[in-house]
């Protein structure tokens, strides 16, 4: 079965691809954001106001090259926090520091507490560190962070952990803490409606890849291990339901988020249909990204794999179920694989990467 989607809108990427990571859509309940990331700048555009365009934008100066860590923008676009090697930054578009967060560097040979990115700048170590991540709660009143341990203040210390934070988003306050016993080499989050839950990626390489999932009561930060080979994609509109894949990209996994028990599978080589320019000795297996449509279907892609033989090949699962209900057409062609950007739809970037390109199921479906 074939399921048709209609293009809503195309917006032309801010910076140009050749010096600047490619765009994303942070998305929340009710708002939707389009972020994009270069050497000296962070541009943020709302994706609600009709006719987006540069009347829409905010920038941000950027504290440290983009090869230097990961960024993220609060839903207000009132600041964007940047996760360093060396530091969480808030920083408002005037360039003002909001507040900033200390802690030990990720660079693996490195046990120095650095005051300043000028202190690392010029060393091509640094420059390859390992990294966290930073996300903005739905509320915009959290930050939680990724950090390579110890915080600033917390004096001598030989305990070289990583750690979750939940900081408080509009003075930096460390409002809990909690050892991820981790070895990341990047990590990402996944945002839920509940500002007082997230759930956490890390990538340790070779080693694995936990996924956690937190939660902030108000006094206490709490976590659960989701998997030890798991990448977390997506959490269903209500919040209810979490989408993930084994780091193998066998199987997508469908979980409850109250207690992390996975309730439904879908197989990728035992379900999708070979690519029609394959000669079917190759392995079908799933994107790393994927996007609730609404709480009883989901896009999922298998592009990654269909990359050798052509066109990008996209896929509406049924989630009661975890079923394939068919292939989506699209009327232009697309490259790469579907993410998410909230209120129904989902998004792919032009194979050049100068435009976005949001999606939403066409009536009839």
């Amino acid at each position: 079965m074939t399921i048709t989607a209609r293009l809503v809108t195309t917006i032309a990427a801010p910076l140009e691809p050749a010096a600047a990571e490619a765009p994303r859509v942070l998305h929340w309940p009710d708002r939707r954001i389009l972020v994009q990331r270069g050497d000296t700048e962070v541009v943020a555009l709302d994706l609600d106001v009709p006719g987006t365009g540069r009347t829409s934008e905010v920038r941000f100066p950027a504290p440290w090259p983009r090869h230097f860590g990961s960024v993220t923008v609060s839903p207000e676009r009132d600041a964007a926090v940047f996760a360093g090697v060396h530091a969480v930054r808030s920083v408002k578009a005037t360039g003002t520091t909001r507040w900033e967060v200390q802690h030990g560097c990720w660079y693996g040979g490195c046990t120095l507490l650095h005051p300043s990115f000028d202190e690392y700048a010029h060393d091509q170590d640094h420059r390859y560190a390992d990294s966290g991540s930073v996300a903005v709660s739905a509320d915009g009143g959290l930050v939680w962070a990724h950090v390579r341990a110890p915080l600033g203040g917390d004096g001598d210390t030989e305990d070289y952990q990583e750690l979750w934070v939940v900081l408080d988003a509009g003075d930096g306050r460390v409002l809990g803490r909690v050892d991820t016993m981790t070895v990341a080499s990047e990590s990402e989050h996944t945002p839920h409606p509940d500002p007082a839950q997230m759930g956490l990626s890390v990538g340790e390489g070779e080693e694995g890849s936990p996924a956690l999932w937190g939660r902030w009561d108000g006094q206490q930060l709490t976590t659960e291990q989701i998997g030890i080979e798991q990448v977390l994609l997506a959490v269903s509109p209500s919040g209810r339901r979490l989408l993930t894949v084994d780091i193998g990209q066998w199987s997508l996994s469908l979980h409850e988020v109250g207690n992390g028990s996975v309730l439904r599978e879908l197989d990728a080589q035992d379900t999708v249909p070979a690519h029609p320019g394959s000669t079917g000795e190759s392995r079908t297996y799933w994107d790393f990204d994927a996007a609730f449509v609404d709480e009883d279907t989901l896009v999922a892609g298998t592009s990654e794999c269909d990359a050798e033989y052509g066109t990008a090949r996209h896929w509406l699962v049924d989630v009661h179920g975890m079923t394939l209900r068919g292939e989506i057409s699209y009327p232009v062609p697309v490259s790469g694989p579907a993410r998410g950007a909230g209120g129904g739809t989902w998004y792919t970037i032009s194979e050049d990467g100068t435009s976005v390109h949001l999606w939403e199921l066409a009536e009839g479906n």
